[in-house]
């Protein structure tokens, strides 16, 4: 499994517009194989933030979910530009659920 994690930092008056420009793109990744969840999200507590979530099955479903969004027409993304951007890959080599 990999898990992409990552954060937009934008303008807290442009973030609602941000977070709309993902919407399609949210709904196409989500039907590509391999992946298991893909968000973009506001943060609660941060007007200026936007958090990127992803969880594939595998390195070569991230990599086809890649070259497909470079593939894509530029309009198919978020139409404001963030101010910064990190994003991080984890390789998971296990997974269990969260004891009580």
């Amino acid at each position: 499994m990999v898990i992409v994690g990552g954060a937009f930092e934008v303008e807290p008056g442009q973030r609602g517009e941000f977070l709309a420009g993902f919407l399609d793109p949210m709904r196409r990744s989500r039907a590509e194989p391999g992946c298991l969840e893909y968000t973009v999200s506001a943060d609660p507590l941060d007007p200026g933030r936007v958090v990127l979530f992803e969880r594939w099955a595998d390195q070569e479903s991230l990599d086809a979910h890649l070259q497909a969004q470079r593939e894509a027409p530029r309009s198919s993304g978020p139409g404001v530009a963030p101010k910064s951007v990190t994003i991080t890959v984890y390789d998971v080599s296990g997974e269990r659920p969260l004891a009580g």
